[in-house]
């Protein structure tokens, strides 16, 4: 069954457009989940932030662990300049993790526009893939699978399908790499939710099929649980048309 459909949620073009008003070709962290989350995929819980006071009150509402990552458009790999805080189980915790980013960017990248920081949820460990999006110039839109860490980085232990793919696809997407023993429970351990990760391939491939200002879409990780799947990092960047 094709899962493909051509309907584009307006919340998704009006992100775009606004970022590209602005000049921008890479979407905030904010926006890319956004924009995700109007085409059906989850994501972590959270909320972007202006003062420890803020950041305080986001993590409550959430609920302890949170992570605190910065929100700027001129910093791309938030861990290379001291931007993210992972694990933070208390009130005492964000504090001090709201202003150690806080001066960490402003010693490595003093220029930086800061639109805040964003408290989220931490999501509970499990096996983690990596999804993603591209636009090839010959080939045109293009979606990539892979499990996370070494996996992908040593191994190159991924496939490729061109855009739109059908549920099969997917699916195939899955099975055909060499880590896919990992989803399907191994060593006595769970199988993981294979249907709703194909689900998520699927999604992303609607997204580059639907906004051709898409040029790279990457979830990672995307955490696959035995029930669902959460993406919980998001990067998107748009064409310079």
């Amino acid at each position: 069954m094709n899962k493909f459909t051509t309907s584009i949620p307006t919340k998704a073009q009006d992100i775009i457009q606004k970022a590209l008003q602005n000049k921008r070709y890479e979407l905030l962290e904010p926006e890319a989940k956004e924009l995700i989350e109007a085409f059906g995929i989850t994501t972590t819980r959270h909320t972007v932030t202006s003062s420890v006071t803020d950041a305080l009150q986001a993590a409550t509402a959430l609920g302890y662990p949170v992570v605190l990552k910065i929100v700027s458009p001129d910093i791309s790999h938030k861990t290379d300049v001291g931007g993210v805080k992972v694990g933070i189980r208390d009130d005492a915790g964000v504090k001090i993790a709201y202003e150690e980013i806080m001066k960490n960017v402003n010693m490595k990248m003093p220029d930086a526009r800061i639109h805040g920081i964003i408290v989220e949820e931490m999501a509970a460990p499990s096996t983690e893939v990596i999804v993603g999006g591209l636009r090839d110039p010959q080939f045109g839109p293009a979606v990539m699978f892979g499990l996370g860490g070494i996996f992908v980085e040593i191994y190159k232990d991924v496939s490729f399908r061109i855009a739109p793919l059908e549920e099969y696809e997917a699916l195939d997407m899955i099975h055909e790499i060499k880590g896919s023993k990992v989803l399907k429970g191994f060593r006595n351990t769970e199988a993981l939710d294979i249907t709703a990760l194909a689900q998520t391939i699927l999604k992303v491939s609607n997204i580059m099929i639907s906004l051709e200002e898409i040029k790279e879409i990457d979830l990672n990780p995307v955490i696959v649980y035995p029930k669902g799947v959460k993406a919980v990092d998001a990067r998107i960047i748009l064409s310079r048309l």
